[in-house]
């Protein structure tokens, strides 16, 4: 590793200088007026991986965008890790809140990143977290110090749902055979604690709408006396809680799985503090689910939010009416044992069964997934817990976290691999939001981290 390490010293300003070019182009997979964008970032990642050294590199086309592959074979009797990653971003509105251009990269310094960080749409969430491995890939290649196989895919789908993968996956699942999966698309827990991420929660999405009148109608005239489904709909939702933070869906919780004390005990081990927790995000109180504290709430219970509701009026001034029609969007995060499509069939049960006779009802599934754990004895485990510990110098803990990547049960069920989940941004890199960022030590970090995960898997395997 010390030819690596020295080769990535070398061409550190190289690495940043790439991931800057990547990150210039506009990848929104949701807006399809950014297509042209979509194969240009595509093109460009393979001849990246071209130059790192990659082999058989190709730009495979499916139903919808593009996935990048390559690899890299050196011996059939070795293992062999396949790293995943997504180069699809989030549309970059609202633009006025960005203080620089999205997709016009800046390094700045700041408090929590001295050494600088790429202001950027996708330099956190996921092209700067793929691209570490790209470049640690790279340094192990050119130096000789590959120590074992590696297989390389990129979507350009994670944004929407990776609607393709899976199509992808079972047509290639030859060639994308493998003893384990490595991605980065998730969090240190801070800086001053690395962390590996063993849980993932799973996701049922929805959308609910609520129909009263034909029409919108004058307030004056027939206000106190038709049905207004604004308020019904806020109703509605809001007696999905009760005063213990609880679901109130028939049936949700029946399949939770409790952790032990001991597991619960090991997840609270992270350094999390609930004033900095609520200061960070501008609170003054959190609440929650009964009996648990804000780290167990976001990580290992299961929750139910409304992601937006409109109706009726919003522009400027006054506009006396009774909307003729209400809707919400409501996503559930869940934990281990409980299916998404089971859960989307008891929410949409339940929402009817309480819906007033003066209104209709609907419910519109989206996409979901299933929540994930990564046990602490597996061999992908321990090699991204000692790599980490080798590189930040500190121990290494476990974290369960509260967001949801689908295509990690999907692998596991289409190419029977565990997935390890060694990312390095921070809950604070802003993704999903105007300002994204990713800092360069965790950047640099990454690229030093990776080859020991793939020196110590190899050592474990043996």
């Amino acid at each position: 590793m010390d030819k690596a390490y020295q080769y990535q010293q070398e061409h550190k300003q190289r690495f940043v200088d790439e991931l800057i070019e990547l990150l210039k182009i506009p990848s929104i997979s949701a807006d399809s007026a950014y297509s042209k964008d979509i194969f240009r970032c595509a093109e460009s990642i393979a001849e990246n991986f071209k130059g790192s050294g990659l082999d058989k590199v190709e730009v495979c086309q499916t139903k919808g965008n593009p996935v990048v592959y390559g690899e890299k074979i050196i011996n059939a009797s070795l293992p062999t890790i396949l790293v995943y990653g997504h180069y699809d971003v989030q549309p970059a509105d609202p633009l006025e809140l960005w203080e620089t251009k999205p997709f016009e990269p800046v390094i700045k310094k700041t408090e929590l990143h001295p050494d600088g960080a790429i202001f950027a749409r996708g330099s956190a969430d996921d092209k700067g977290q793929f691209f570490m491995h790209v470049k640690a890939l790279e340094s192990l290649i050119k130096t000789g110090s590959l120590p074992c196989n590696v297989k390389v895919i990129i979507e350009g789908e994670e944004e929407i749902a990776s609607v393709n993968l899976e199509g992808f996956l079972r047509e290639n699942k030859d060639k994308l055979s493998c003893d384990v999966i490595l991605i980065s698309d998730t969090h240190v827990f801070s800086m001053q604690q690395p962390t590996v991420t063993t849980g993932l929660r799973g996701l049922s999405y929805v959308e609910v709408k609520v129909e009263g009148p034909n029409r919108d109608l004058h307030s004056g005239l027939y206000g106190g006396a038709v049905p207004n489904p604004v308020i019904i709909l806020s109703e509605m939702i809001a007696s999905l809680k009760d005063d213990n933070g609880k679901i109130t869906i028939k049936g949700f919780y029946d399949k939770v799985e409790e952790l032990s004390p001991e597991d619960r005990k090991e997840l609270n081990k992270l350094p999390f503090n609930e004033e900095t927790f609520k200061n960070s995000i501008g609170l003054r109180s959190t609440e929650g689910e009964e009996g648990y504290n804000s780290l167990e709430r976001t990580s290992i219970r299961p929750a139910l939010d409304v992601n937006g509701i409109w109706g009726g009026y919003t522009g400027e001034g006054a506009k006396t009416v009774i909307p003729s029609t209400a809707h919400a969007k409501i996503s559930m995060r869940l934990v281990p044992d409980q299916n998404p499509e089971e859960i989307t069939r008891l929410f949409t049960e339940h929402f009817l069964s309480i819906a007033p006779e003066s209104v209709k009802v609907t419910v519109t599934p989206y996409h979901g997934g299933k929540a994930y754990v990564l046990p602490s004895s597996d061999p992908g485990y321990i090699a991204a817990k000692k790599a980490m510990e080798k590189t930040f110098g500190k121990e290494t803990l476990a974290y369960r976290t509260g967001g949801s990547i689908p295509i990690v049960s999907l692998f596991e069920d289409v190419l029977g691999a565990k997935s390890v989940l060694m990312g390095f941004g921070l809950d604070s890199d802003a993704i999903h939001s105007p300002n994204e960022h990713y800092g360069l030590f965790n950047f640099y970090k990454g690229i030093e981290t990776i080859p020991y995960f793939f020196q110590y898997y190899v050592e474990n395997a043996r």
